[in-house]
């Protein structure tokens, strides 16, 4: 809700959902009010209500929610029995936003709020993606600094919402503190999907054993693994006098024009290494490739490989290039 805090990382959900306001009222009164009792207007309840309600209405900034709130004092007043009409100036946003709580409770308290509502019931397997990542809040770096507030998230990428976030002090320590964010979460029904840098191996078992899924990007620094996938799917060649080798290789691929560029996206998957591999709950190896040419004609080719404990009749090829692209953001 601060332009440079809450209003940049508080996700919330993009697809229509029906919620009680009563529960999310009470929710919001159990986050701590920081502000000097002397001057309060407003409940602090109350006006974070009113801030959620503008942030869903698309405003993202102080000055936004004010302006949002003004046009609707009449009703807003009424709904939360507020004694005046006056709606909180963009400064009293700033201020309290900034300073009367912890942006990192607000969203918390929200992002669950929200992920309950979304989530009444375990998925059936594969239908939920969650994806982790780290991020460093804007806003928290001091002057004269190289490091802020750096958090660990686990959210839904397609619903924008948190589910889990953890304080790791610094950025580089997500390997340490990933698996005591998942350990938050029901993760029956879940696919979780990562581009950064954690131990996977730890993970994937962690995953595996809370009844979910993982579908991960192979790293460099994955030697081992990177090398028997990206070894599978190099061109065999038949030798006289010899069979053919085993062959296990389904496809999908997609094209899409737009924004001056042509992006072809294609994937081949196989399940031939999850019968000698000792990686926790493998099912399916994948090579994904990418095509974009411009507008000019140059072309772009991006190669990466990837693995997931999804069993191929839940996780076809053209499902995998769904749950890539999402894990990837493109």
């Amino acid at each position: 809700m601060k332009d440079t805090t809450i209003s940049a990382s508080l996700r919330l959900p993009k697809e229509a959902l029906l919620f009680d306001l009563d529960a999310l009222y009470a929710c919001l009164q159990t986050i701590p009010d920081h502000r000097h009792r002397r001057g309060v207007r407003y409940p602090l309840a109350s006006l974070l209500m009113v801030g959620v309600l503008a942030k869903l209405a698309g405003q993202d900034s102080s000055r936004g929610m004010a302006h949002w709130a003004k046009l609707r004092r009449h009703e807003l007043s009424q709904l939360f029995h507020l004694k005046r009409e006056s709606m909180p100036h963009s400064s009293t946003w700033s201020r309290v936003l900034g300073h009367g709580v912890e942006p990192h409770e607000v969203e918390e308290r929200v992002g669950q709020f929200f992920a309950q509502a979304l989530r009444r019931a375990p998925g059936k397997r594969g239908s939920i993606q969650l994806a982790i990542d780290g991020k460093t809040m804007r806003g928290t770096i001091p002057l004269g600094g190289t490091e802020g507030v750096h958090l660990l998230a686990v959210y839904q990428p397609q619903q924008g919402v948190v589910l889990a976030q953890m304080n790791v002090q610094k950025k580089g320590r997500e390997i340490t503190f990933a698996p005591s964010v998942l350990k938050q979460l029901d993760l029956r029904g879940v696919v979780g999907s990562s581009d950064a840098m954690f131990d996977r191996r730890t993970l994937s078992l962690k995953v595996v054993q809370a009844h979910g899924d993982y579908l991960w990007m192979v790293k460099d620094n994955e030697t081992t693994v990177r090398q028997d996938i990206e070894d599978l799917f190099q061109p065999h060649r038949k030798r006289a006098g010899t069979s053919a080798p085993p062959m296990d290789f389904r496809r999908a691929s997609t094209i899409e024009k737009g924004h001056g560029r042509l992006d072809k996206r294609s994937i081949v998957v196989s399940s031939l290494l999850a019968d000698y591999s000792d990686w926790p709950g493998l099912d399916q190896v994948f090579k994904l490739e990418r095509q974009s040419t411009n507008a000019l004609g140059k072309t772009e080719t991006q190669v990466r490989y990837g693995m997931t404990s999804l069993p191929a009749y839940l996780a076809t090829p053209k499902r995998l290039l769904e749950l890539t692209r999402v894990s990837l953001g493109n």
